[in-house]
């Protein structure tokens, strides 16, 4: 048996280390480490409960919005206060800018590059995607930057900035929208979409999100030479190097559903397994389990937790904590929100192989092609000449849960206020439910179980495979340590 330690990791947002141990060429056991510790839970107490919106953002350069919706829907769950129609319109498409922002970046600056590794070049395929995909020097960079640039006006146009916007309130958005700048708003997201069709998916984004089947999938992919569009790029390579077949986890989903308007949420909020069946979400076994962390304190449900480093605990090998539902470890992301909402490509594809490499970046390039038809919907349901924020007093004393879907998962913020001040604040991150340690049973977390049984050649310090499916579940380690 050998042992090596992959990291730190490129192309990934913050710290991130993995022990592996080795045998006869397979990853045993695998360790995920979080080497960082920062403490936004510690500075938020004994201040002013509004405080959160300016400091939670700052958890992350990437998913401030994210934060910052979590963070006023945890304030709204306090005040009992809920948005008006515009205001759940404004952080809707707001929300959705940045998500979808993720997603590209995540497939084209943090995925793909990995194909154009010298590892890869004998393949037959490898000429052309080292030229297209080529971390920094490809051809694709020069294309997607300019677009997400582009569609990130969105942002400047309803949110002011990006990161860390103040717009986002517990009754809805700081930024109303006039007829002039709705205007301008469809110009951006239609350009966006036609990026889109032309460049990612050389379909209209409604035939790619009707894709109901893997045989359909199939003929998208056959209908043209590979190397039309990088979505059939990616699935020609997938068919290639079998990434169906690489970095299974717990096969367990789990999502908090998204983008809520008139009570209901666009994309479904519950837990589901290989066959699809979608249960209710019981936000009361929602547990964190600290015996493999740096951290004091025994294992609570997040609104009576607590996150206080300590380097007494000898079993502990990570500062990201172990989130469990009923005990059971469930991944987050994409893939998830997909199989629990329904999508039949998604369901499809789970049945058939569980949540992999290929699985998990199929749902997110998938989720560009439902999601901005959406916003222009969105966009057009805007009334502009009535408000977009309400208000209300907070209590004293009370309680809240903030829960949203990042682009990276499942993201949640708990609240106690007390005297008028923020008594305990605890977020669980999507990274830290996918990255999470071992618990008192044992179980491996996500990405621990997806890494076991990973083929490794002898001659790589940094292993191809490792590499991929550490990328699949597009890790933000900033977030999950927070």
């Amino acid at each position: 048996m050998s042992r090596i330690v992959v990291g730190p990791f490129n192309r990934v947002e913050g710290d991130l280390e993995v022990s592996l141990e080795i045998t006869e060429g397979r990853v045993q056991q695998a360790k995920v480490n979080s080497p960082l510790y920062r403490g936004f839970e510690q500075i938020l107490q004994g201040r002013p409960p509004m405080d959160a919106l300016v400091y939670t953002p700052r958890i992350c350069g990437i998913c401030s919005v994210s934060q910052s919706v979590a963070s006023a829907r945890a304030l709204a769950d306090a005040m009992q206060l809920s948005p008006n129609q515009n205001g759940q319109l404004a952080q809707n498409i707001v929300l959705a800018n940045e998500n979808l922002a993720d997603l590209l970046t995540h497939f084209y600056l943090f995925f793909m590059p990995d194909f154009a590794r010298d590892e890869y070049a004998k393949a037959v395929w490898f000429p052309e995607v080292a030229e297209r995909f080529k971390a920094q020097k490809g051809s694709a960079t020069k294309q997607v930057l300019p677009a997400r640039a582009a569609f990130l006006h969105v942002m400047g146009l309803m949110a002011g900035k990006w990161p860390h916007s103040l717009s986002i309130q517990p009754g809805g958005s700081a930024k109303p929208v006039d007829r002039h700048e709705r205007l301008k708003l469809l110009m951006i997201i239609s350009s966006f979409r036609q990026f889109l069709e032309e460049v990612v998916f050389d379909a209209d984004l409604e035939s790619v999100a009707e894709i109901s089947s893997i045989e359909a999938l199939n003929q998208y992919r056959d209908a043209n030479h590979w190397s039309k569009g990088d979505f059939r790029a990616f699935l020609h390579i997938s068919e290639q190097q079998h990434l169906d077949q690489l970095g299974r986890a717990t096969d367990r989903f789990m999502s908090f559903g998204n983008y809520p308007l008139h009570g209901k949420t666009h994309f479904r909020r519950g837990v589901s397994g290989l066959s699809g069946e979608v249960e209710s979400l019981n936000l009361s076994k929602i547990s964190e389990d600290l015996s493999h962390s740096w951290m004091a304190g025994e294992r609570a449900h997040p609104a009576h937790g607590i996150t206080l480093p300590s380097l007494d605990n000898t079993a502990g090998y990570s500062w990201c904590k172990a989130p469990r539902l009923d005990g059971e470890v469930v991944e987050t992301g994409a893939l998830a929100r997909q199989q629990v909402d329904g999508h039949p490509l998604i369901r499809a594809l789970v049945a058939q192989s569980g949540g992999n490499v290929q699985n998990r970046m199929i749902a997110r390039l998938l989720e560009l092609a439902l999601v901005v038809p959406q916003m222009q919907q969105w966009l057009t349901a805007i009334k502009v000449n009535e408000p977009f924020c309400e208000q209300a007093k907070l209590p004293e004393s009370c309680q809240g849960v903030g829960l949203v879907e990042a682009a990276r998962g499942s993201l949640g913020h708990w609240i106690s206020i007390h005297k008028g001040k923020i008594e305990n604040y605890q977020v669980i991150a999507p990274t830290t439910w996918n990255f999470s340690s071992r618990d008192q049973q044992g179980q491996p977390g996500a990405l621990e179980q997806a890494l076991e049984n990973t083929p490794v050649l002898t001659s790589e310090k940094e292993p191809v495979n490792v590499q991929h499916i550490v990328r699949s579940f597009d890790p933000c380690m900033v977030c999950t340590v927070h």
